[in-house]
């Protein structure tokens, strides 16, 4: 249910309404519009109907059901689009494009560096880099961990830019949080509900990747996970999705992005080097999320894709990237963002 209060309710009515909603047994999540605030009631969807009741208290305007199963992600809650910083400044959801990059593994230190330093210089404002890698393979390289989060927070130091890094275990969200601004979640990871909860818990942004069998509903209802723990900070990512083409590594569902335009208020990225894995291919399929209406981009880029200890077919070289960034501008400023 969404309670609507009255345009200049009271704090103290405000209150009591929360109050209530958790007598009912349901949690209150208070959306802050800028003429009037709206409550969003979530639990048990069975006794919903005594919420009505709510209609009555001063300074209530409106009890209305929320008709998707999602509640806190969808528009129906909070119509218009959410925008939040993710470290040092950077502003996601807003008229800026933001585009993260780097490499699908931290290494080295001259790696890393270098190529914060590059990506920076090309207009990148947040530096992507892996330091707990999932893989398919056990014997494939699976990150340098603890250490990789020392050499990503050394190259935020370096350069000032916000860092992104994925956590894959329960047991390890409060180590990646003392190093990464943003926390993400990868696509095997996006019905492991037990992680899901803890980073609702702590006040980092989450970039959520979509699973690559997930549809939009699936994907929605894990960031509700999140949300519905009380962390507002989620972010979405469209990472291609497996169908029955070989030619690319993953389908990137371009029209993923529009429809969760429509259905949902939160930032929206793209991940084109995991959806195509070609680094030929993913400048492209960059130009097109723009158009499509992404927030943001995360780009793989590796100073030596032929040396990289993951993914270096799909990595763009620092000067590709560059050369990338120049023609994105472009592209951004017909969708209306700024780069």
């Amino acid at each position: 249910m969404i309670i609507v209060m009255r345009k200049g309710a009271s704090k103290e009515e405000l209150a009591e309404v929360k109050k209530r909603i958790r007598e009912y047994g349901y949690k209150p999540h208070v959306i802050h519009g800028e003429t009037r605030n709206v409550i969003g009631a979530v639990g048990d969807e069975r006794g919903k109907l005594v919420l009505q009741a709510l209609q009555a208290l001063p300074g209530v305007e409106n009890v209305v059901p929320i008709l998707k199963p999602y509640k806190l992600a969808s528009r129906e809650i909070k119509p218009e689009p959410t925008s939040f910083e993710i470290g040092c400044g950077v502003t996601i959801g807003g008229d800026s494009l933001v585009v993260m990059a780097g490499p699908c593994a931290v290494e080295s230190e001259e790696q890393i560096l270098e190529t914060a330093h590059a990506v920076k210089a090309a207009g990148a404002t947040v530096l992507r880099g892996g330091a707990f890698k999932p893989r398919t393979s056990p014997y494939s390289f699976q990150g340098m961990e603890e250490d990789g989060l020392k050499l990503l927070a050394l190259a935020r130091e370096a350069t000032g830019l916000p860092i992104v890094t994925e956590v894959v275990n329960p047991r390890d969200v409060e180590l990646v949080a003392r190093y990464a601004d943003i926390m993400q979640v990868g696509a095997r990871n996006v019905q492991n509900f037990a992680l899901l909860k803890m980073l609702g818990q702590i006040d980092k942004p989450v970039l959520l990747k979509r699973g690559m069998a997930s549809t939009i509903q699936e994907f929605l209802m894990s960031a509700e996970y999140i949300l519905s723990e009380g962390n507002r900070r989620v972010i979405l990512c469209e990472r291609g999705i497996r169908t029955f083409e070989t030619a690319t590594r993953n389908t990137l569902d371009i029209s993923a992005v529009p429809v969760l335009r429509e259905q949902t208020h939160l930032p929206i990225v793209v991940d084109p080097s995991h959806a195509t894995g070609h680094a030929s291919l993913v400048p492209s399929m960059c130009y097109a999320s723009v158009a499509a209406g992404c927030d943001g981009l995360i780009v793989e880029v590796h100073p030596h894709p032929e040396k990289a200890a993951s993914d270096g077919p799909q990595s763009l070289r620092p000067e590709d990237f560059a050369a990338m960034m120049i023609k994105l501008r472009a592209f951004a400023a017909v969708a209306g963002k700024s780069l």
